[in-house]
Formats: C-alpha cells, sequence, structure tokens
C-alpha cells in the first residue's frame, strides 16, 4: 500500500506560479516513488476529474494534457522521493483540488490505484 501525499496548494494571484509535491507517506519497505509512474489531476467544483499529465517510471517520459502543456511540467525528485507539479501562468480557471496519483503500468495506461487526498490550489486577485 502507498499512502501518497500532496502538497504546495494555496491561494495565489492570477498569472503567478505554484510548485505542488507529491511524496510517499507510506510505501512498501524499499519501494520508492520513481518505481511507479505518477499522474495529476485536478477537480473543480461541478466539473469532472481532469488528467493534466503524467510522469512515467524508469525512462521519466513526461506527457500532458493539451490544456496545460505550455504552462505545466511535471518533474521527479529522486533523492527526496518526490514529485512535482509546476504550475506557471496560473489563470483563475486552474482553481481546483488538485491530485496525484500512481500505477505501476505506463502513463499510456489509466490504472491508477492509489491516490492522494490532494491539495486545494485557488487562483484570484
Amino acid at each position: 500500500q502507498v499512502q501518497l501525499v500532496e502538497s504546495g496548494g494555496g491561494l495565489v494571484q492570477p498569472g503567478g506560479s505554484l510548485r505542488l509535491s507529491c511524496s510517499a507517506s507510506e510505501s512498501p519497505s524499499g519501494v520508492t516513488l520513481d518505481y511507479y509512474t505518477i499522474g495529476w489531476f485536478r477537480q473543480a467544483p461541478g466539473k469532472e476529474r481532469e488528467g493534466l499529465g503524467c510522469i512515467s517510471s524508469r525512462a521519466n517520459t513526461t506527457y500532458y494534457a493539451d490544456s496545460v502543456k505550455d504552462r505545466f511540467t511535471i518533474s521527479r525528485d529522486n533523492v527526496n522521493n518526490r514529485v512535482y507539479l509546476i504550475m506557471n501562468s496560473l489563470k483563475p480557471e486552474d482553481t481546483a483540488v488538485y491530485y496525484c496519483a500512481a500505477q505501476i503500468t505506463s502513463c499510456l495506461h489509466d490504472l491508477y490505484t492509489y491516490w492522494g487526498q490532494g491539495t486545494q490550489v485557488t487562483v484570484s486577485s
């Protein structure tokens, strides 16, 4: 069982930036986040969950949704066992709860087994 924890959310003005972090509070002994493909998602009130992007295990290939590919970046920090979602040029419509999730298959699949509790991002002046 992997317990994921998101952090770094908060209130930011339009045009600002945030870096969200996904870490594992618990994981099977010896297993680190680089073993997993990590996806980032968000859900705004009254809307369906939206996939933002993914970073694959091993090769660290990244994929992004068209809606964010020019503004958001996903990266790994294997020293600190974290995956980041770096968000630039934030817009009010980016306001949502942001989640990370883990799976052992590639980014081409949507078989996420482990999910964090989410972190709120609010973009407002």
